[in-house]
């Protein structure tokens, strides 16, 4: 299977730069991907496609203002740093930009509202990695706070004016180095009304790393591999969705972060609660053992997450699915417009 399989071709005026006004105004896609219908609607009328019993998961997962602005100490050179996991409360994993500057035991200084830090580079790795030891006079995360940036996507060029607009409304456990976009069209208002109409709305965690931010480089699709994240799953989460699997009723991912989630928790057709790491790369072929539904976004051409979107739908279904929002305007990637594939199709064999 080709990755050039997986490309289309899309207006760079359709790539939304800025969240909307309101969360709920998005326009949404709902795809059947058994019987190819197309329902073209409002993000807010999402209840009137999900049913009572229905089990909504969502990655509560918040993003971490994690990029840094460094000065080399013996030079003074300047370096960008993608904060991505922690090794401990000060030391962690970043991506270095540019990275040649950083050698072991290089020292860096961050300078920021008032706030200072030293770090030091304790090991070098490959593709700009770097493991640094930092030096703050408080904890690590509320440093963060108070000097980092929300690491937007290289396709946004528009600064955010909002920083809670990259948060979804239900993030609670920090760690990503970037939003579950799914999750950014739900309000409180909305979650609240499909509880009121039956719907069950449960939470898992999964803290989505640098792998989100890089290109798939290789030509084949079996061929690449994913970048492992830390993935949490509740006891009562894992009763809740085997119940409604037992019962006959859905279970709909929000966003392919949490559908990686239950499908890394439940490999032998079972959810099991606990924390874990995943590399779970979903494309055509793929058997889904969880999830029946999905709610996301329009993803990058190309990209591992149009990959799992087409496992779901069928490759040659998903490309006519995209042609179509192409051509009906949708706003595409983080701050974009979405798409709720109600159900995956019954073959699932490559190129479906």
């Amino acid at each position: 299977m080709l990755v050039e399989d997986f490309d289309y071709s899309l207006p760079e005026e359709l790539i939304a730069q800025t969240p909307l006004a309101n969360r709920e105004d998005s326009r949404l896609l709902v795809v059947n991907p058994v019987d190819q219908r197309l329902v073209h609607t409002r993000f807010s009328h999402i209840g009137q496609h999900l049913r009572p019993g229905d089990v909504l998961v969502l990655n509560n997962s918040k993003v971490l203002p994690a990029r840094l602005h460094a000065d080399k100490l013996d030079t003074g050179a300047k370096v960008e740093l993608l904060l991505s996991r922690p090794v401990s409360e000060y030391e962690w994993w970043a991506l270095a930009r540019p990275a040649k500057r950083l050698r072991l035991g290089s020292r860096l200084r961050v300078v920021a509202n008032g706030m200072e830090a030293t770090a030091e580079v304790l090991e070098v790795a490959e593709e700009g990695l770097r493991r640094l030891r930092f030096e703050v006079d408080e904890p690590m995360r509320d440093f963060l706070e108070r000097v980092g940036e929300v690491p937007l996507p290289p396709y946004i060029h528009t600064p955010l004016q909002n920083r809670d607009r990259y948060q979804t409304v239900y993030a609670r456990e920090p760690g990503s180095v970037a939003a579950p976009t799914a999750g950014l069209h739900f309000t409180q208002r909305l979650l609240d009304e499909l509880a009121k109409q039956g719907v069950e709305i449960h939470h898992v965690t999964l803290h989505v790393g640098l792998g989100t931010f890089r290109p798939v480089k290789v030509e084949r699709v079996e061929e690449h591999t994913m970048h492992s994240e830390l993935y949490e799953v509740p006891a009562s989460v894992a009763q809740a969705v085997n119940r409604a699997r037992a019962e006959g009723r859905r279970v709909i991912a929000v966003g392919t972060t949490a559908l990686r989630t239950l499908e890394s928790a439940g490999a032998g057709g079972t959810v099991t609660a606990g924390s874990g790491e995943t590399d779970i790369f979903i494309y055509p072929g793929y058997h889904f053992q969880i999830v029946d539904g999905l709610i996301t976004n329009f993803h990058l051409p190309k990209s591992t997450l149009l990959m799992l979107v087409a496992a779901m739908m069928g490759t040659e279904f998903t490309k006519r699915v995209y042609a179509e929002a192409v051509a009906e305007r949708y706003r595409f990637f983080s701050f974009g417009d979405a798409m709720f594939i109600t159900a995956h199709a019954k073959a699932q064999v490559a190129g479906a």
